[in-house]
């Protein structure tokens, strides 16, 4: 079994995948406070959840916008599972073609996006991340990534509001029944889970007018099932993207 790591600033994905199929995801808080110690006991007990014996485990691949707990987390897949995680960076094969002024400084979120989003669709491609940060990655017809869009994420904006404007309260966040809210819960809904949707279909538009054609769109990350139904632009949801381009990344560096 393989291991896949996805470090996010908020959480790290943990998947485990038998040939091409993910067989398990579960969702751990990020934490850079934590030993490996303490991170392999998380690990060790949601493999033990799905039945899988650590010994099974023939490798990990970590894909970090994280850094510093990058050696932790590979220090608790040696005590678990007793592999040496391969990390997205540098000299990684990914296979991508990244055609930006500074490719090294692409995050391995966005890279294992792209990957994965590329073995199942064709290109041109929009790929979407809606997590901590909201991004919109774009492939062009060649299969190169050729830049993209970084905005604050949902969790982000409404903390941002919340912590600048003293009448407002922190709130959960679900979908509005109507744009106009008629109390303050209902219009901040309104304000933070359309206006997301209304700026991804605002930001869509722009790249097609950019690029003179229109991509196919595809979207993950822990927001996207809450928003896209919202958007008005036909947009696929594939919740294990990261995860399969990760997969297709330690492919191709085994082979090499």
């Amino acid at each position: 079994m393989l291991l896949a790591i996805d470090i996010g600033n908020t959480n790290i994905v943990l998947g485990g995948i038998e040939g091409e199929k993910t067989l398990f995801t579960e969702r751990l808080s990020t934490d850079t406070g934590k030993t490996d110690l303490e991170y392999a006991l998380l690990f060790d007990t949601a493999l033990r959840i799905h039945s899988v014996d650590p010994a099974s485990v023939s490798g990990a691949i970590i894909g970090s916008v994280v850094p510093p707990i990058n050696s932790v987390i590979q220090a608790a897949l040696q005590k678990v599972c007793s592999v040496q995680a391969l990390i997205v960076g540098p000299g990684i094969r990914t296979g991508l073609n990244i055609r930006m002024e500074d490719p090294a400084s692409v995050g391995a979120d966005l890279i294992a996006g792209a990957v994965g989003a590329l073995a199942s669709y064709d290109p041109p491609l929009i790929v979407i991340d809606m997590g901590t940060a909201t991004t919109l990655c774009v492939v062009d017809a060649q299969r190169s990534f050729i830049g993209g869009i970084i905005m604050p994420g949902i969790r982000v904006s409404l903390e941002s509001l919340v912590s600048e404007a003293s009448m407002l309260q922190g709130i959960s966040l679900k979908m509005p029944r109507r744009v106009i809210g008629s109390n303050t819960v209902d219009a901040m809904r309104s304000g933070i889970m359309l206006g997301s949707a209304s700026m991804l279909d605002g930001l869509i538009d722009r790249v097609f007018e950019e690029l003179g054609t229109k991509p196919a769109i595809i979207a993950t990350g822990g927001w996207s099932s809450r928003v896209v139904p919202a958007c008005r632009h036909e947009i696929i949801l594939d919740d294990n993207l990261l995860l399969d381009g990760l997969r297709l990344i330690w492919e191709r560096n085994r082979r090499s």
